[in-house]
């Protein structure tokens, strides 16, 4: 899996017919649909990150294990990637996120709990969580989530 996009696709795109997809499209897809039926927490396909940075797929690596329904803050996450120095470069990598959801990048939070930013938008975020049973209260970028955030040794 190389790139997962939101939104529609372009007026004057087309899409294959589902039975000329690859057998790890389907599957992916699959994986997806059982995420957001909450009958999967995590992901079992192969990630393909040739194109990123080595900081990029310390970040990712990290990300992925942050547990379902959990958040980290940017801060933390910089921590636990051996560079607490640089957590804005870490909330930059986080937003250069290829693989969304499966990297599961909207488990970042600012400190102090505000849900912050989501290349998604913030209503997408905000959907994320909610399907992980975490409580955000509201879709801006200062919106607050329920439980705080919780410190995890990652």
């Amino acid at each position: 899996m190389r790139r997962l996009e939101f939104g529609p696709l372009p007026k004057d795109a087309h899409a294959d017919p589902t039975e000329a997809w690859p057998e790890l499209l389907h599957a992916a897809v699959a994986q997806v649909q059982e995420y957001f039926a909450r009958e999967r927490r995590s992901f079992d396909l192969p990630l393909d990150l040739d194109a990123v940075t080595g900081f990029q797929r310390d970040v990712y690596a990290e990300l992925v294990r942050v547990p379902h329904g959990r958040v980290i803050t940017y801060g933390d996450l910089a921590e636990a990637v051996g560079r607490a120095e640089l957590a804005r470069a870490v909330g930059q990598a986080v937003g250069a996120n290829p693989i969304p959801i499966l990297i599961p990048c909207h488990r970042v939070v600012a400190a102090e709990a505000p849900l912050g930013g989501f290349t998604g938008g913030l209503a997408v975020k905000a959907a994320l969580l909610r399907t992980e049973n975490v409580d955000v209260e509201g879709e801006t970028d200062s919106s607050r989530i329920r439980p705080e955030v919780l410190r995890l040794e990652l």
